[in-house]
């Protein structure tokens, strides 16, 4: 029986794209259609920049009604609505103030492949986000069907004024074009194995289809089933009271600051105000530690978000600092070196470590990553020689 394969490359034009998404469509056309699907004859449906979600819902639509297995390429950006705050797939118009209007929203995908029969369907995804979105995913899964089995990677933002490249969308098409494709565990486990340190900050989505994953958080590449990240999940401690506006947010935000301390912090990054942003989150550290202690995964938490802050500040020293940090804590407290949390930790520091472009801060940072490294070598091979290299380069650098 013939497969069925959607090529969707989709980013807005202008200043709002973050990734230049319709540049793998080249790569992936070049791969035999039978390979793409990994069936004896396929059908290909391409979609490049599209103008307008239905037109993506209707091609959506007619390929999953289509007998016989079907995969799904999805390289591009998420971005919320600001009235429902649900993630969609910006298109060529899209604009932050016109998401919900001229976005695909992501709930599509689950709605048009939910009556597929179970295990005939794979989803390959390559997504960047902006700050407000990456922020979300602390507390929302990506929710792309119960069986659909989902691989891939959630970027967080670039750096400022840059565009991404979707790596890892390149690294499936390249392997692909050998003119055999593995089974796509395999395919997704190379491929992120491809990706070097530049994917350590990601979300990596590895799930089979099976109850349940498709609500996708991280996982070790080629895993068997999905696992959130720390630096995308925890605890949401509950306001202090008495907690007053940082940074002079309007009292008409009030309210929100003080029932959703991570929308209010969101607020602060979508306009710049990064200061602010630390602080309100520094607030909520101290007053963790006050009711909870310092390792708590409360207090640890919040230093995962102010991690996560600095990132997005453009502060890669200050990042990889926090993020030693929540990775010594961890281990301190007795968490295995092969734990879920205590890896993406180390990671995490070891992708903003790679961000560094102070000789000297790198230096200064470098053997305490190291060491880290030493103990906590992560799921991807040649982690710790690469720390080490760089640091023999730094040291040539004087």
């Amino acid at each position: 029986m013939p497969g069925t394969v959607l090529l969707l490359a989709a980013s807005p034009v202008g200043r709002g794209r973050l990734v230049d998404a319709a540049s793998v469509l080249p790569v992936l056309a070049a791969v035999d259609p039978a390979v793409l699907s990994g069936t004896d004859t396929a059908n290909v449906v391409e979609l490049a920049d599209p103008l307008e979600p239905q037109a993506v819902l209707t091609r959506l639509r007619a390929a999953a009604t289509a007998p016989g297995p079907m995969t799904v390429f999805v390289t591009g950006q998420l971005q919320l609505d600001r009235k429902q705050h649900l993630p969609h797939l910006a298109l060529a118009r899209t604009t932050p103030a016109t998401v919900r209007y001229t976005a695909f929203p992501w709930a599509w995908f689950r709605e048009e492949l939910r009556l597929r029969a179970p295990g005939t369907t794979t989803l390959l995804l390559d997504l960047h986000t902006d700050a407000e979105t990456w922020q979300w995913l602390r507390a929302h899964p990506l929710d792309s069907g119960r069986t659909n089995a989902v691989y891939g990677r959630i970027a967080p933002p670039p750096a400022r004024r840059s565009v991404a490249v979707p790596s890892y969308m390149k690294a499936v098409a390249t392997i692909l074009r050998s003119g055999w494709r593995p089974p796509v565990d395999q395919l997704h486990q190379q491929a992120v194995g491809r990706l070097g340190a530049e994917g350590y900050a990601d979300v990596v989505l590895a799930a089979p289809g099976s109850v349940g994953a498709g609500s996708v958080g991280a996982s070790v590449p080629g895993g068997s089933a999905p696992r959130p990240p720390s630096a995308l999940k925890g605890p949401r401690p509950q306001t202090p009271d008495g907690l007053k506006n940082a940074g002079g947010w309007e009292d008409d935000r009030r309210h929100r600051n003080e029932s959703d301390p991570h929308g209010a912090i969101t607020d602060a990054v979508q306009a710049g105000r990064h200061a602010d942003a630390d602080a309100l989150a520094a607030e909520h550290e101290q007053a963790a530690v006050r009711a909870h202690g310092q390792g708590s995964e409360e207090a640890l938490h919040w230093i995962e978000v102010r991690a996560d802050l600095a990132m997005l500040a453009g502060d890669p020293v200050r990042s990889c600092r926090a993020w030693l940090a929540v990775a010594g804590a961890r281990l301190a407290a007795g968490q295995a070196a092969d734990a879920p949390a205590v890896e993406a930790a180390v990671d995490r520091a070891h992708h903003q470590w790679g961000q560094i472009h102070q000789p000297a801060r790198a230096r200064e940072l470098g053997p305490e990553l190291a060491e880290l490294r030493s103990l906590v070598p992560g799921r991807r091979a040649g982690a710790l020689d690469h720390v080490q290299q760089h640091l023999v380069q730094l040291q040539l650098l004087g």
